[in-house]
C-alpha cells in the first residue's frame, strides 16, 4: 500500500472522497502538513493505491486501509479526518478502532443515513458514458469558489488549476458509482453511536454546498452529542481545497486542545 506521509507533529490521517485520489485533497495535505503529520493514500480500488481491494469485503476495505496507513507510518494512533465519502470511513474506523483514533474530524461528510439522490442514480446507470454529464454538472460548484476565493478572476484561475489536476489525476466514474452502491444497507448508524473519542464536524455555508446539504452533515451531531461543529465561512462542500488554511486551522486547534485535555488528565492521575 502507497501512502504519502508529510509533516511532523500530532498526526493526522486525511481519508480522501468519492473520487479516490487524495491527490485532489493537495492543497488541505499542504496546509496541514505544515503544522501536523498528514498520512494520507488513495483509496483502495483506485489502480494507484498500491491496495488491495475485496469485492465481497466492500466498503470495510477503505475502512481497513487506515489500519494499515497508520502501521505503514509505525503511528499507534492518530486524528482520523475524512472528507465528504472519506467521513463516513473516518467515523466507522474510529468507532470499530477506539485505541488507535485520538479523536475524529469529519469534513462536509456524509451520514450514515444517505442515500443518492435522483440526479446520482441517474449518473450510476451508465457511469462511464454518462461521465461528459457529471462534468458539466460539476459546474455547479463554481458559485463556491467564487465565494470561497471573493471575486470572479480568482474564481476562474482556481477553477483553471483545478481541471488541471482533475485532467491529471483523472477520476474513474465507474469506481465512483461502485463506492456508492457499496453503501446499501450499510447499517452503520448503530456502530456509530458507540463512538466516545473527541469529534469535530466541519461544513460550509449551508447554501453553498451544493453536494451533501450541511443538514445532513450535521447528522452526526445527533449521533455524538458530545462533538463540537465548526464552519468554514464561504465555502460550501469544497472548504478543505478552497480554503485550506482555514481547514487547516480548525483540525490544529482541534488537535491542541486534544493535547491538552490529556496532559490535564495524566497530571490529576
Amino acid at each position: 500500500m502507497k501512502i504519502i506521509d508529510r509533516g511532523s507533529g500530532t498526526p493526522v490521517v486525511l481519508v480522501p472522497g468519492i473520487q479516490g485520489r487524495w491527490e485532489w485533497m493537495q492543497p488541505a495535505v499542504d496546509a496541514l502538513s505544515r503544522q501536523c503529520r498528514v498520512i494520507t493514500f488513495s483509496l483502495a480500488d483506485e489502480p494507484t493505491s498500491g491496495a488491495s481491494f475485496d469485492e465481497a469485503s466492500g466498503f470495510d476495505c477503505y475502512v481497513s486501509q487506515i489500519n494499515d496507513a497508520l502501521d505503514t507510518a509505525g503511528v499507534p494512533s492518530a486524528i482520523i479526518c475524512g472528507i465528504s465519502y472519506g467521513g463516513l470511513i473516518a467515523a466507522s474506523f474510529a468507532a470499530r478502532y477506539p485505541n488507535r483514533t485520538l479523536g475524529v474530524v469529519l469534513a462536509s461528510p456524509i451520514p450514515p443515513s444517505w442515500g443518492p439522490d435522483a440526479r446520482v442514480r441517474f449518473l450510476m446507470r451508465a457511469p462511464r458514458l454518462l461521465s461528459p454529464v457529471f462534468c458539466v454538472n460539476s459546474l455547479r460548484l463554481f458559485v463556491e469558489m467564487v465565494a470561497a476565493r471573493e471575486g470572479l478572476r480568482s474564481a476562474i484561475s482556481f477553477a483553471a488549476r483545478h481541471l488541471v489536476a482533475v485532467a491529471k489525476y483523472r477520476f474513474s466514474p465507474a469506481l465512483m458509482a461502485r463506492r456508492v452502491r457499496l453503501l446499501d444497507g450499510n447499517h452503520l448508524e448503530t456502530e456509530l453511536t458507540q463512538l466516545r473519542a473527541p469529534a469535530l464536524i466541519i461544513t460550509g455555508q449551508a447554501d453553498l454546498d451544493r453536494v451533501v446539504p450541511v443538514s445532513l452533515s450535521r447528522e452526526y451531531l445527533r449521533l455524538w452529542p458530545h462533538a463540537s461543529a465548526s464552519t468554514i465561512v464561504r465555502s460550501g462542500h469544497l472548504g478543505s481545497v478552497t480554503r485550506p488554511e482555514e481547514f487547516a486551522d480548525l483540525v490544529v486547534r482541534f488537535a491542541d486542545t486534544i493535547s491538552r485535555d490529556h496532559d490535564q488528565r495524566r497530571r490529576v492521575v
